[in-house]
């Protein structure tokens, strides 16, 4: 068994804050016979003098101050769990499932993710990236933001348009070619692609005599950027590149630029659904409101 309890250094953390012993009994609640009583006990049971009085004012030793230090942050976690306790009794929800294409730009996402934490501490988010056509998608998540809509249990509504841009290294050989021969240029070199991304590039598709595959967007921007072939990129995600130059848009006559929609689904499930949900949901409609990627 422990020596002392959390009361105990809490009391000790109330009278350091306050200080005096009859300030820390009125916040909690109690006679300052008690409170002297509790501290005296904990100084006993450590064998340690952890307070002194300094004129009408009890202040820490140079040990009290160490050892008090070190429990804080479990005290602080004890609070926590206390009012999380207390949330969960009045019916917040305490977990949130949150399934997002990877093409959703990441600075919104994280955005958005850092406002609902602000609002709903106590609401743990589990979120998971997929591709486009990702057949392991989890289609019991609470809320999802996808590219497809078809075959998924659920209220979904437009949210945005992730615009994918034909590039190229700046020093490809097709950037070397002036004019610009056109379409056919293109079949002479590899094109890079995302793994179960193309279906939703829905246009006209280039008769390439070599495709790369890759199966994160990381890498496929990688490999355009090595010059291993060309690609649509998303244009949000290759910003950077293309401002600094690395990066060039090849001059196509049509189809340089394919757009992907993407829509707001929420479980179907929630029928009516509650305050965490309607909070997230909200947040993803008003930072991709005007937004252009």
């Amino acid at each position: 068994m422990h020596k002392t309890t959390l009361e105990q250094w809490g009391l000790l953390d109330q009278v350091v804050r306050l200080g005096s012993f009859a300030k820390a009994a009125e916040a909690t609640n109690r006679s300052q016979s008690s409170v002297s009583y509790n501290l005296g006990l904990l100084q006993s049971r450590l064998g340690v003098e952890l307070l002194r009085q300094v004129g009408r004012r009890a202040e820490l030793t140079p040990s009290g101050q160490v050892l008090l230090t070190q429990v804080r942050p479990l005290l602080s976690a004890f609070d926590y769990v206390e009012t999380r306790a207390q949330s969960m009794r009045g019916g917040v929800r305490s977990r949130l499932d949150l399934v997002v294409d990877s093409i959703f730009p990441r600075a919104l996402l994280f955005s958005v993710l850092r406002q609902f934490q602000q609002r709903h501490p106590y609401t743990q988010v589990n979120l998971t990236e997929v591709l486009e056509n990702h057949v392991d998608i989890n289609t019991d998540a609470d809320v999802m933001i996808l590219s497809r809509r078809q075959d998924i249990t659920g209220r979904g509504e437009w949210l945005m348009n992730i615009d994918f841009v034909a590039v190229a290294h700046r020093d490809h050989p097709l950037h070397q070619i002036i004019p610009f021969p056109g379409e056919d240029a293109l079949s002479r070199y590899p094109q890079v692609r995302i793994a179960e991304l193309d279906g939703a590039l829905d246009t006209h598709q280039i008769s390439a005599t070599e495709f790369w595959t890759f199966s994160t967007f990381e890498a496929a921007i990688e490999a355009v950027l090595y010059q291993v072939g060309y690609g649509w990129l998303p244009q949000e995600r290759i910003a950077g590149h293309l401002a600094a130059g690395i990066l060039k848009i090849l001059p196509l006559p049509h189809g340089v630029k394919r757009a992907t929609p993407l829509h707001l689904i929420v479980k179907k499930d929630l029928t009516s659904p509650d305050q965490v949900v309607q909070t997230l949901t909200t947040l993803f409609k008003q930072a991709t409101s005007g937004a252009e990627c």
